[in-house]
């Protein structure tokens, strides 16, 4: 499967103002932006694993495509949610648990990257990837 594989963050477009936007703090923020984060994922049928590891944790997810599942982003925000496969791009829709609002994600291979875009509160973000 075309996402299988490891991935190491290449470079942020607009990571700072999307964070800001989800209230995380400007020292969080700073520190973000350069979290030097690794994502390794493989996929199986349906099934994904999907290990991170960056600067200030290591986490490992393991969702089915479609099946709700919770999630603690790097600040400690709370979602749940689920990811889908729309064509070749993952559509993930995740909802708060502290304010209900929703974040969108989508990864998606372009080239010889994963391109990882996040919506919101109207602000777009993208982290991409290269393989490594």
């Amino acid at each position: 499967m075309a996402f299988n594989g490891a991935w190491k963050i290449d470079r942020n477009e607009n990571y700072e103002k999307f964070m800001e936007a989800m209230g995380v703090n400007m020292m969080k923020r700073k520190l973000g932006a350069h979290d030097n984060l690794k994502i390794t994922i493989q996929q199986d049928g349906n099934k994904f694993t999907v290990k991170e590891a960056s600067n200030f944790r290591a986490i490992e997810v393991v969702f089915t495509l479609g099946d709700n599942f919770e999630y603690s982003l790097a600040d400690g925000t709370e979602l749940v949610g689920c990811w889908n496969l729309e064509g070749n791009k993952l559509v993930g829709t995740f909802t708060r648990k502290d304010n209900g609002k929703v974040l969108k994600a989508y990864r998606e291979v372009v080239g010889d990257e994963l391109v990882q875009t996040y919506i919101y509160e109207g602000v777009e973000s993208k982290r991409i990837f290269k393989r490594g």
